[in-house]
């Protein structure tokens, strides 16, 4: 018996330890508090101070960006130049799409957001070199984008020569960002693109289709996207409903080019896309067979579909998805005819044979001379 308390006893302790050891791919992008795991606000690799059993399991502290402030002053720095105002919440509400909070915030842990100087010292002369210092820190965040857009990191930029500053900076910025949001985003309806594909030179891709009737998220397509790709200065607005790209001309490989599309048309055939002409927006009757009326019109995809991507294909026969009509369950007004009093109280299969509701109801269950629509069992309430 005390071989086997201390045979369990060993096994506990193992998986403790490889449960620890074990922190999976990427570990810090996982969708979890870094208090789960760390007893300390700012854990290191020395001194790591982990909790005894980990879980990976739990949700993480996440703040919408209404949430956040509008404005936030660096001047931790101050020496040539006055402090940096930094219009934190029009960035945020576009983070999603380059990484979230966690392009800035890398190293954060619980709860509230930790300081830039709780883990970048001030002074350039540090111990641990492979940890920028506040002000290379500071710069890395924000050159790059920078740089992408307006081609050029001239301090003034962002800064203002401290002989320059007056003192009222702050309370002015704050009052030109109170309330303010970042642009809506022009988007057009469709996209043409260009194609040396020997299964057709021409991809028409319907824009307003994905996002006004298949309800997907920006970030489904655009996540990791560059912030030049709509402010970068030397390119040229437009507000035409059509854009056109040539992708023929891309250097891109096949994986790369289709990486936002391929989830979603992994089994579709290549000319599904792919013609050599405009191809037409979606629609339910010519794409599926299957004409939507009356009350399913005024459903999303995600209704029928469910919201997992690529949408789901399922059933035409009405049943598979109510199972449990009958005349007591089920509104017909809703389909555009009222049922009389008679009617309404017949089960649904004295109308539509084996509950087949595909296919015009029959009256000659209990009719001989009547027949629909000609002959209507209520009230038509709506055209």
């Amino acid at each position: 018996m005390k071989k086997i308390f201390a045979l369990l006893l060993i096994f506990l302790i193992t998986s403790t330890v490889t449960a620890q050891m074990k922190l999976g791919k990427e570990h810090s992008k996982l969708n979890i508090s870094c208090q789960t795991c760390h007893t300390c606000e700012v854990p290191t690799k020395n001194d790591p101070c982990l909790v005894v059993c980990p879980r990976e399991k739990m949700v993480t502290i996440y703040q919408k960006p209404e949430e956040t402030p509008e404005l936030i002053v660096i001047d931790q720095l101050k020496d040539r130049y006055g402090p940096v105002y930094f219009s934190h919440r029009l960035h945020a509400q576009m983070s999603e799409m380059s990484g979230g909070c966690g392009g800035c915030h890398h190293f954060n842990t619980t709860g509230p957001i930790l300081n830039c100087n709780s883990c970048h010292e001030t002074s350039r002369k540090r111990n641990d070199v492979s940890v920028p210092d506040l002000k290379g820190a500071y710069h890395r965040q924000c050159m790059d984008c920078h740089r992408e857009w307006s081609h050029s990191t001239a301090c003034n930029s962002c800064h203002l020569p401290i002989k320059e500053v007056k003192g009222t900076e702050k309370e002015q910025i704050a009052q030109r960002l109170k309330g303010r949001a970042h642009p809506v985003v022009l988007e057009p309806v469709k996209i043409l693109y260009r194609t040396e594909s020997d299964k057709g030179k021409l991809v028409t891709f319907y824009h307003d289709d994905h996002t006004k009737k298949f309800n997907l998220d920006c970030i489904s397509c655009h996540k990791q996207e560059s912030c030049s790709s709509c402010h970068d200065v030397n390119k040229k607005s437009s507000d035409s409903k059509t854009k056109v790209s040539d992708a023929s001309k891309s250097k891109l490989s096949f994986e790369v080019q289709h990486k936002n599309c391929i989830s979603c048309h992994k089994d579709d055939n290549c000319t599904r896309c792919h013609s050599d002409k405009e191809l037409m927006p979606f629609d339910h009757q010519r794409s599926t067979g299957w004409t939507l009326k009356t009350y399913h019109a005024k459903l999303t995809c995600q209704n029928c579909h469910g919201s997992k991507i690529p949408f789901a294909k399922i059933d035409k026969n009405c049943i598979s998805c109510h199972k449990d009509w009958d005349n007591e369950t089920f509104n017909h007004a809703v389909t555009g005819l009222k049922l009389d009093e008679l009617h309404s109280e017949l089960g649904c299969d004295d109308c539509h044979a084996d509950n087949n509701y595909a296919i015009k109801p029959a009256c000659d269950n209990c009719h001989d001379d009547l027949s629909y629509p000609k002959d209507l069992p209520g009230k038509l309430i709506r055209k």
